[in-house]
């Protein structure tokens, strides 16, 4: 008789759960599989671009690729926009032109994204340099740039001076020049940084610069590439200073 009343418990507690479980699911709903999961925080958002990268065995710095369509604010020229007084209505200016031509060749280029690249490039070139890598800029530069670093890295350590170099900050970067010949494209980028430049011999003593000054340094650095070509880096492909 005992085990007839559990058996009845056990039957009863069981409708009971099945009545709970089916008025929570009327309340809250169920998944039906078209919900979509929950995002994951570390996943890259699609239209977001990926950090710039250098595949090895490359001899170009890899600057942004836009593969993917761009919305109005990303894709705004942010050189296009000058003082009327400077642009007659109608009128383009040299830049303009030049960065009208390059979008013309290659539409995923965008003016910021590319500035954005060049930054990174401006500041892993320059290590490299006062590290006296040359492995790692012949993977940067175009084999002119190239051979006129290694002589320099070679003549000051023949020398047997070191060269200390800290890029405190770029404080600015700006196309100031764009141009196409046949389907080669070249952009011309102004930095404005901040560094500490020092010279010291084999003994150690400073012979040029001052490590307690921080100087203001204008460079000028062209990239190029060929528009037709399936690989989406641009070269270093000449530098200059106001210095």
């Amino acid at each position: 008789m005992d085990n007839g009343f559990q058996f009845f418990d056990i039957i009863l507690f069981a409708m009971i759960a099945a009545f709970l479980v089916l008025r929570l699911r009327s309340i809250l709903g169920r998944r039906d599989g078209h919900e979509g999961g929950f995002p994951d925080p570390f996943k890259r958002r699609p239209g977001k671009p990926a950090r710039p990268s250098r595949d090895d065995g490359d001899n170009v710095v890899q600057l942004p690729d836009r593969s993917e369509p761009e919305d109005e604010d990303k894709n705004e020229d942010v050189f296009a926009e000058a003082p009327e007084s400077q642009v007659p209505p109608g009128e383009m200016t040299p830049l303009m032109q030049g960065l009208s031509a390059v979008r013309a060749a290659d539409p995923s280029f965008t003016e910021s994204e590319f500035v954005n690249g060049a930054r990174i490039a401006f500041e892993m070139i320059l290590n490299a340099y006062v590290a006296g890598d040359t492995a790692q800029l012949k993977t940067l530069l175009s084999p002119e740039v190239f051979s006129n670093f290694q002589q320099a890295i070679r003549e000051r350590e023949k020398a047997g001076e070191v060269l200390e170099e800290t890029l405190v900050g770029i404080n600015s970067a700006e196309i100031v020049e764009a141009d196409m010949e046949g389907r080669t494209a070249s952009v011309t980028v102004k930095f404005v940084s901040e560094q500490v430049s020092v010279t010291r011999d084999e003994a150690g003593d400073v012979i040029d610069g001052d490590p307690s000054a921080v100087t203001e340094v204008t460079d000028f650095w062209t990239f190029s590439r060929d528009t037709r070509s399936r690989n989406p880096n641009w070269a270093l492909v000449a530098t200059r200073s106001l210095d």
